[in-house]
Parts: structure tokens; C-alpha cells; sequence
């Protein structure tokens, strides 16, 4: 077994460190601003709507980027589509730190609008990414690695943040500008290293054989959306990207919340975040390895995905009674916990693409999905934001209730609609053995 292991090769796993730094290098880039919140929101005397409406910005601009980027992605290829996507967010990325006092609200919003264009294409590269380099029965475990890397960008965060920016708000500038340098250095890297696995001279053929091993041959003709649009499937993935607003909520809002329930301030936000987002990345490797488990033993990809789902939904329930808990730990814990959840569920749903889908649609259908997550969202913030100015923090309640059960909730949605997952082919048709 070893001999046949060792012959095969992992090279597959050096392209999947790449997706990992690109996506720790986004959530990173993504995390100061709600992170500094408390102290932004002193320094430039936002209202919770303004800090609401920089927030709704870039969703907005994340949901619009998915309306094209995936399909660019799945036009141009995963090297110059990844590329594209990581040069835009770290050029609006770094214009934050141009920003000044007189302009504080229009300047982060259009900052933040840039900034989602870009970040829009990281997902659907990377999942296109992992569908090209890796077979079915490991996509799920992989995708669980780089999706861990959401959760390494919101911790190094607050405690990078935390080291160079004062509560009073000093050197705010710095950590945009920080991350400006990663991304630069990641697009060099990956403009050298990635070719897809057919032409990449590194490849080993048993490994190419490998990771091919449960695919279906494509052609290389695209696949519009408006073929995409009509399929069940499609709409049955969305539905698990509903959930994305949850994760934003604790990355966005997180930080306000615990400010104001618990006085954590941005010197102190660094543990509460570096637990929570520790408890979600054991949850993305675990929901990975659950269901390529359950797989392996036998169960069809349908059952050990839906069955892992339920699992995740079922734990991240008692999320919904933390405005009510009177210790900042057990708050923070039951957070993680629900944190790890979601990020299981977030893993096993976006492999349900690769699942089903051909390669080649999949950064396009990753990029409808996500555009309906980023409407809820978008929604959930207009909504917070005026319910914490109007009626205090008894806003939160609703937040977290909805927190705790729209994962199961959705989950029957996501098998009605898709109670087989079966496999299309390269014309949409299913395929029947």
C-alpha cells in the first residue's frame, strides 16, 4: 500500500498550499476592517448604519464579482483568472490605508466595493482548482484544508492588528497596506508554479491517472449559464450558501458584539478569535474527513455528504442562546462551536458542485451559488444595522436565533430539491450506470 502510495505522488497537495495562502491572504484582507470596528467606528463616528452600509458595500461588489467571475475563471482558466482576482482585491486592499478622516464613509465604501470585486474570484478558482487536481473521493478533505485557511486569515487578524493599531486608532493604516505585499508575492508564485495537471511537466502520470480516476472525460466546450440557470442542482447548491451570512455576522459583527456585551476591546478581541476560529478550522478538516470517510466505507457520495450536513446543523443549534449567556467564555465557546459547524457544512456544500457538476461549469456554478449568499447577507446587515440603532443590542437575539436554525431548515430544502445527487454530464444530461 505504501509502495502504490509513494508511486503515486502528492504533488496535488503543493497546489493545494497555494489555494491555502491565497485564501488565508483573503480572509486576512477581509477581517481587519471588522476586527478594527469598534475603534473605526469611534475614530471616524459611524453610526451602526454607516458601519452597516461599508459592509453592504462590499457584499454588494462580492455579489455582483460572482455574477462574472466565475465564469471568466472557467474562461480564461483557473492561472490567469486566480491571478486576476487576487491583483484587484489587493489593489483596493491597500487603497483602505489612502483614506482619510473627511472622507472616512464614501472612502471605505468605495474601498470595500474594489475590494469585493476581487475577493469574489477566489472561491470559484479554488474549487475549481481542487475539482482539476483532485479526484471525488479526496475533494471534500481538500477542500476542508484550504477552507481551514478562512478561519487562519480571521485569526492572525486581531492579533496582528492588535500588535500595530492602538485603540485610539494610530497606525490604522498599516495592516492594508500589509497585505497588499502577501498577495503580490502569492501572484509571482502562482503565475510560476500552476499549469493544470494534463500539461504540468512536475505531474507524475500515476498521479494524473489518480486524480482522474472517478471523473468523467470532458470536452472543452463551455458551458453557458443560461444552461446552468434552469438545473436543480444549481439552485440546490445556492440554498447551502444561504449560510454564508451566518459566517459573516461572526467575522463582521463578532468583534462589535463581544465589545458591547463584554468589553472586549481590540488589544483583547485576539484570544475570544483565535479560539473560535481554532474550533472552525477543526471543523473544516473534520467535516472533510467525515463524509471522504463515510464514502470509503461504502456509503453513496449523497448519503455521506447530506448525513454530515445534518451532523453540522444539529450542533451549531445552541448558537442561538448566546445573547442570553452571562460569561464571555461560554459565549465565545458556543460561537466556536457553531463556527466549526459551519464550516463543515460550508465544505461538504461546495463540493456538492464538484459532486455533481463537470469540471468545467464549476467555478461558473460556484459563482451563482455564492451570489445568493451574498443577497442574504446583504439583507442581514441592512437589517442588523438598524435594528441595533433603533433598539440596542436586543438585536443580537435575532441574529443568533437565526444563526441556530436556518442550517436545518435549508438542509431540507437542499434534498428536496436534490434528493439523488446525480452526476451530470458534459451536455447536463444525467448520468445513468
Amino acid at each position: 500500500m505504501n509502495e502504490v502510495k509513494k508511486r503515486i505522488g502528492y504533488y496535488r497537495y503543493r497546489i493545494l498550499a497555494l489555494v491555502f495562502m491565497a485564501t488565508t491572504i483573503n480572509y486576512f484582507d477581509r477581517s481587519i476592517v471588522g476586527v478594527m470596528a469598534p475603534t473605526l467606528q469611534t475614530l471616524f463616528n459611524w453610526t451602526n448604519k454607516d458601519y452597516a452600509a461599508i459592509m453592504v458595500s462590499f457584499k454588494i461588489a462580492y455579489g455582483i464579482g460572482l455574477l462574472f467571475m466565475g465564469g471568466i475563471i472557467d474562461r480564461l482558466g483557473t492561472k490567469i483568472g486566480y491571478s486576476i482576482s487576487i491583483a484587484i482585491w489587493s489593489i483596493f486592499g491597500m487603497l483602505h490605508a489612502a483614506i482619510r478622516p473627511a472622507f472616512s464613509l464614501i472612502g471605505f465604501i468605495v474601498a470595500r466595493f474594489g475590494l469585493g470585486i476581487g475577493e469574489s474570484g477566489n472561491f470559484p478558482a479554488a474549487i475549481k482548482t481542487v475539482a482539476e487536481w483532485f479526484p471525488k473521493k479526496e475533494r471534500a478533505f481538500a477542500t476542508g484544508i484550504f477552507d481551514a485557511s478562512t478561519s487562519v486569515g480571521a485569526i492572525l487578524a486581531p492579533f496582528i492588528v492588535g500588535a500595530i493599531v492602538t485603540v485610539e486608532g494610530e497606525n490604522w493604516q498599516i495592516p492594508f497596506l500589509f497585505t497588499g505585499v502577501l498577495s503580490a508575492l502569492w501572484v509571482l508564485l502562482w503565475i510560476k508554479t500552476y499549469k493544470k495537471p494534463e500539461v504540468h511537466p512536475k505531474l507524475s502520470k500515476e498521479e494524473l491517472a489518480y486524480i482522474n480516476s472517478d471523473s468523467e472525460v470532458e470536452t472543452t466546450e463551455k458551458i453557458p449559464w443560461l444552461k446552468l440557470l434552469p438545473k436543480r442542482e444549481t439552485w440546490a447548491f445556492a440554498l447551502t450558501t444561504l449560510t454564508d451570512g451566518v459566517w459573516w455576522f461572526y467575522l463582521f459583527w463578532g468583534a462589535k458584539f463581544l465589545s458591547e456585551q463584554f468589553g472586549v476591546d481590540i488589544n483583547n478581541i485576539g484570544v475570544p478569535f483565535l479560539i473560535i476560529f481554532v474550533m472552525a478550522d477543526a471543523g473544516s478538516l473534520l467535516g472533510g474527513l467525515a463524509s471522504g470517510a463515510l464514502i470509503k466505507k461504502g456509503w453513496s457520495i449523497n448519503k455521506a455528504r447530506k448525513i454530515t450536513m445534518l451532523i453540522n446543523a444539529i450542533i451549531i443549534l445552541p448558537v442561538a442562546f448566546v445573547p442570553v449567556v452571562a460569561s464571555k467564555w461560554l459565549a465565545v465557546f458556543l460561537i466556536g462551536f457553531a463556527a466549526a459547524g459551519h464550516q463543515s457544512w460550508s465544505i461538504n456544500g461546495y463540493t456538492l458542485v464538484s459532486d455533481v457538476f463537470p469540471k468545467k461549469a464549476t467555478a461558473s456554478v460556484t459563482g451563482i451559488g455564492k451570489m445568493v449568499g451574498v443577497a442574504m447577507a446583504i439583507i442581514a446587515d441592512i437589517a442588523l444595522g438598524a435594528v441595533l440603532d433603533t433598539a440596542g443590542n436586543s438585536g443580537y437575539f435575532w441574529a443568533f436565533m437565526i444563526a441556530g436554525f436556518s442550517y436545518i431548515c435549508i438542509l431540507g430544502f437542499v434534498h428536496l430539491l436534490m434528493p439523488r445527487m446525480t452526476p451530470l454530464d458534459d451536455n447536463l444530461n444525467y448520468i445513468t450506470k
